[in-house]
């Protein structure tokens, strides 16, 4: 039997984008892939309001870059501010790297001259924002800038994780520390998606 996940997880919208070595290869009909939420929380291992932010952060940016159309997977350069061992960077970057495609130096070199998916994921660039994500055919880039703190936890949350970590709590408590934290995750996805104050997006200038 498969656990259950939090049933928010659903709710949270899907990311549709087409990829064109998948389709070069049988993976996909016409290379259209959907990636949803519980995809990032798979390849984290955990849901967070990082995993949330690093899924907005592409959905946002993709929406940005593609107006009209449907996101290119392997079609985007991603690059983040700080250096891959800082922080949560290394998870920001794995979940857009899942979305994009984009990879460091041990990603796909292509195929043919093409589909080449290494170098797209840079980590430690000088840049004004969080990330920045550049369209390879066009050159468009947007920068982004995630801002969780604007939707805080429950002020419970504190004294019941330093029980959870330190070992001492009970059952209930656990449970309750996890359905306080999931609802924070929840809250960041889908009642603050599109909230501007928590997922900034802007044209980058060329």
């Amino acid at each position: 039997m498969i656990p259950a996940c939090p049933e928010f997880f659903a709710h949270v919208p899907a990311l549709t984008l087409r990829d064109p070595l998948a389709e070069l290869l049988g993976a996909a009909e016409g290379g259209v892939l959907e990636y949803r939420y519980l995809d990032a929380v798979k390849l984290a291992g955990h849901s967070c309001p990082t995993v949330a932010g690093a899924w907005l952060m592409a959905r946002r940016g993709l929406a940005a870059l593609y107006p009209d159309a449907i996101p290119e997977r392997g079609g985007t350069r991603v690059e983040l501010r700080a250096a891959q061992d800082a922080g949560t960077a290394g998870v920001v970057g794995a979940v857009l790297g899942l979305v994009t495609g984009a990879a460091g130096e041990g990603g796909f070199k292509g195929l043919g001259g093409r589909h080449a998916r290494r170098g797209l994921l840079a980590f430690g660039v000088d840049l004004p924002a969080e990330a920045c994500l550049t369209r390879l055919d066009s050159g468009a880039a947007v920068l982004i800038d995630y801002s969780p703190d604007r939707v805080p936890g429950s002020p419970e949350m504190a004294p019941l994780l330093a029980r959870v970590v330190g070992g001492t709590a009970e059952p209930e408590e656990r449970a309750e520390f996890a359905r306080l934290w999931q609802d924070r995750v929840r809250r960041l996805l889908l009642e603050h998606g599109d909230d501007p104050a928590v997922v900034a997006v802007r044209a980058r200038p060329r």
